[in-house]
């Protein structure tokens, strides 16, 4: 219960927050987000017709179409969401933070991806197109991104003729900045990186390691490519903090040892919530 509650909460600030973003800064600019929020922004500055009302419209055809894949529970989620998006234009409306067309991008972008993230962090979405996007990709072969990239050329395209082609670039622009701050949302910004090491001194490197960074190792055999000998490869998964660090102890110990470095988009596990404890 008590998940559930914070999960409605979190749902309900990211939709309001959302919905501020839209009213204002995007909308009273002549700027729109990508998906079926743009498609209804259009809609209304065509037909007049309330904006909460079209976000609800629009969407539920695509938000049935989650029913089979994604549950009943995500989408009672995404419909609660939607919901509170529609209310929050509806109450927004005639607010304008700003005039001035870089603020209002930037900002807009940040704070819409602010709550665009919360949303989907919690289990639940504010556009249909996403859903669309998913299931679509399962029979034509082609990725998430790049339906939902094809869908939003066509969306931007409208918004060039309907507002201008200054104002298109713009909201470009915004679902930009909206798009990676929904990332760094999603994933924190304690971004993490997993690392491969490869020495001779693997046993040695992987003790310092756990003496003095306090960070936990796992030992993978391994067999050489051009020699067949075999090694051990060690891997952990630190900080990216820690990431300079990690390189100088290892390579006082072995200058040859060969490091490998990628970054993570998530992490949990008991040792890592130990060490967070500690901190």
């Amino acid at each position: 219960m008590r998940n559930v509650v914070g999960r409605i909460f979190f749902l309900t600030i990211g939709a309001i927050i959302a919905g501020f973003s839209l009213d204002g800064f995007l909308i009273p600019n002549k700027m729109i987000d990508g998906g079926i929020v743009g498609i209804s922004i259009m809609f209304n500055y065509l037909t007049h017709v309330n904006l909460g009302l079209l976000l609800i419209v629009i969407n539920l055809p695509f938000i049935f179409l989650a029913l089979k894949k994604m549950g009943k529970l995500f989408v009672v989620y995404t419909i609660y969401s939607i919901s509170i998006l529609a209310l929050s234009v509806n109450f927004f409306h005639n607010i304008q933070v700003t005039d001035d067309l870089l603020l209002a991008t930037v900002f807009g972008g940040v704070v819409l991806g602010i709550g665009v993230g919360l949303v989907l962090r919690n289990s639940a979405a504010l556009d249909g197109t996403e859903i669309l996007a998913l299931r679509m990709s399962k029979k034509s072969g082609f990725s998430i991104g790049e339906i939902i990239m094809f869908f939003n050329v066509f969306i931007y395209a409208g918004a060039g003729f309907l507002y201008g082609w200054d104002r298109a670039m713009y909201s470009v622009l915004a679902y930009f900045i909206a798009y990676k701050v929904i990332d760094i949302v999603m994933e924190g910004l304690n971004e993490s990186k997993s690392v491969n090491i490869i020495s001779d001194k693997a046993i040695e490197i992987g003790n310092n390691i756990i003496s003095k960074l306090d960070i936990g190792v796992t030992y993978i055999n391994g067999e050489g490519g051009f020699t067949g000998a075999q090694k051990k490869i060690i891997y952990c998964v630190i900080s990216r903090l820690e990431v300079t660090k990690l390189k100088e102890l290892v390579h006082s110990i072995d200058p040859t040892a060969f490091l490998a470095v990628e970054n993570v988009h998530e992490v949990d596990g008991v040792r890592i919530k130990q060490k967070k404890a500690k901190k």
